[in-house]
């Protein structure tokens, strides 16, 4: 299968994970994603509807920019990828810019920029709910014109919406499966947890997101299938719901020598899970698996 990149660069994407996502994603007619981020999981699967959620407006007003007019959106975005916007002078000013714009449409041209030319693709945010990422020093930024195309194409199937994790996952239907890729569970207590969206996702989101699956799963028959660290916190959350482990190379790393393989953990809750005791007893755990 060839794989489609995201156009965005994003901490923490799937696109590595692709196979084995898709190969636990049951079958159903829409996939809902309360976390779409750069939407690599949308791109590598063939739902007939999709319903994407984040938390982080500017990125959902991107979107939709994208779904509505995307030769508008294209063409006017590709003028800040001239080498003169490549400096830091230039990337400080467009960040000030960018966090005073009141225009979405600009706006929107101006968070591709700070994606492609910020450090490492981050998106991180001030408790003021100012965009703060430093500038990457990359020689020639790429400006992903032919993945820009090919999400605007496959976004026509799709509806975005910007809102809060649980009432995203309240929209599921009988027919619907959803994936949830929330942002991870820090490796230790000392660990930086990435705030994708002014706000950050606590320690206690990750137990009220663990609680939304298994209750969306006994109780409207839909699987729920979330990707996190292999911890043995995220363990004891997803109690009960089927565990597979799986290795992943980390890609967002200030220390490019350092970007080594960790355990990830896809935990899937099957239709028909008990509310209270998790995956049946007598249904057997599917073995640990480790891609080549």
């Amino acid at each position: 299968m060839k794989k489609t990149r995201a156009f965005l660069k994003w901490a923490g994407g799937k696109f590595s994970l692709i196979e084995e996502i898709s190969e636990r994603l049951p079958p159903g007619r829409v996939l809902l994603e309360p976390f779409v981020g750069a939407g690599s999981v949308f791109l590598n699967t063939d739902y007939e509807e999709y319903v994407l959620n984040d938390i982080n407006p500017h990125l959902i007003d991107f979107y939709n920019h994208l779904k509505q007019s995307p030769d508008r959106l294209i063409a006017e975005a590709r003028r800040w990828f001239e080498s003169e916007h490549n400096n830091k002078a230039a990337y400080y000013r467009l960040r000030t810019q960018f966090n005073g714009c009141t225009d979405s449409f600009e706006r929107s041209q101006l968070f591709l920029y700070l994606n492609r030319h910020g450090f490492n693709g981050l998106c991180r945010y001030n408790k003021k709910g100012g965009f703060n990422v430093p500038f990457g020093s990359y020689k020639k930024p790429y400006f992903p014109e032919k993945e820009l195309w090919q999400f605007a194409e496959k976004a026509q199937r799709a509806t975005f919406i910007c809102e809060n994790y649980a009432d995203a996952m309240a929209r599921a239907e009988s027919d619907w499966v959803v994936y949830c890729d929330p942002p991870y569970a820090p490796l230790s207590t000392t660990a930086s947890f990435t705030t994708y969206a002014a706000g950050g996702f606590t320690l206690d989101d990750q137990a009220v997101l663990a609680r939304l699956a298994r209750h969306t799963a006994a109780e409207k028959g839909v699987p729920v299938l979330i990707s996190n660290h292999d911890i043995e916190l995220t363990r004891e959350l997803y109690r009960g719901a089927r565990l597979d482990e799986v290795q992943v190379k980390r890609t967002i790393s200030r220390n490019g020598g350092g970007r080594n393989k960790v355990a990830e953990l896809l935990a899937l809750y099957p239709p028909g899970i008990s509310p209270e005791q998790g995956w049946y007893p007598q249904e057997p755990q599917a073995d640990v698996i480790t891609p080549v």
